[in-house]
């Protein structure tokens, strides 16, 4: 799944060539995605500029003057600029073509994405209103975590993966932020100190930004806004690794599951 860093990345490689474009045309080839495309998406869409677009967590906010066009990529979905002539795939749901030519392709081969159509500010939306803060803003600090941890009993890292905590930790970046911030991922977030949660906090950003950097993490599906895919599976230290030795210790690396997701942890170098 198309986390934090892959949105950004998708972000980045898109906005540069359509924001301050017309839309003149959409192309709506399938609308049975997580929830369905609205049926009057083109009508609301052609004529309009786009103004700004941006990220809330895991979804892609685009600012017409008229409302926000909100997308999450689901599990497989990607955004790419594409040349007008370029052939349609099969799971090729979505073109937005601009007035110099340019189109906007939404693929999604599962088909759990969503496209919406936003009258009033995202924030108050369903889905974005409950969201905490983002990993880069200024309220999230190690403090932050600390006095929202208190009296918890769920393990850190399904703490840190919960997105009225802080958005956009998934599974790939909790599991690497938590080795290398040396917590093990089954410990009670309440019982984590203020120091560690310190570590932590850096550790996430670090982690992340380092992902933006590289272009998003390829396991599947994703591919970056050019087609291109991410880099960061490279540089992964547990996660996908159970079983193997730690890079760090040599130690046996430990997989356990949580919340339904594959949890990898050095049991030498997490405490």
């Amino acid at each position: 799944m198309p986390e934090l860093p892959e949105v950004v990345v998708t972000l980045r490689g898109v906005s540069p060539h359509i924001v301050g474009k017309r839309v003149v045309s959409v192309a709506v080839r399938e609308a049975r995605l997580r929830w369905p495309v609205p049926e009057e998406l083109p009508a609301l869409l052609c004529g309009q500029a786009l103004l700004e677009g941006r990220q809330r967590g895991k979804y892609l906010l685009f600012r017409f003057a008229e409302g926000h066009l909100m997308i999450h990529l689901g599990m497989s979905g990607s955004l790419r600029i594409v040349r007008p002539d370029t052939p349609v795939g099969k799971h090729d749901h979505v073109d937005i073509t601009f007035a110099d030519g340019t189109v906007l392709r939404y693929t999604d081969p599962r088909r759990f994405g969503t496209i919406q159509w936003l009258v009033d500010a995202p924030e108050q939306h369903p889905l974005l209103c409950h969201l905490g803060p983002e990993p880069f803003a200024e309220a999230f600090s190690g403090d932050y975590l600390y006095q929202a941890s208190r009296g918890r009993k769920v393990p850190v890292k399904q703490f840190l993966m919960d997105n009225k905590v802080v958005v956009g930790v998934g599974n790939i970046y909790a599991n690497e932020s938590l080795f290398r911030s040396g917590i093990r991922p089954t410990v009670a977030a309440g019982k984590v100190s203020r120091a560690r949660f310190g570590v932590l906090a850096e550790q996430v950003r670090e982690v992340l930004a380092r992902a933006i950097e590289q272009g998003g993490t390829t396991l599947r599906d994703f591919v970056g806004g050019d087609g291109k895919p991410g880099y960061f599976k490279q540089q992964l230290y547990v996660y996908g690794r159970g079983g193997e030795n730690c890079l760090q210790c040599g130690a046996l690396l430990r997989e356990v599951r949580q919340g339904q997701r594959a949890t990898v942890y050095c049991p030498g170098c997490q405490r």
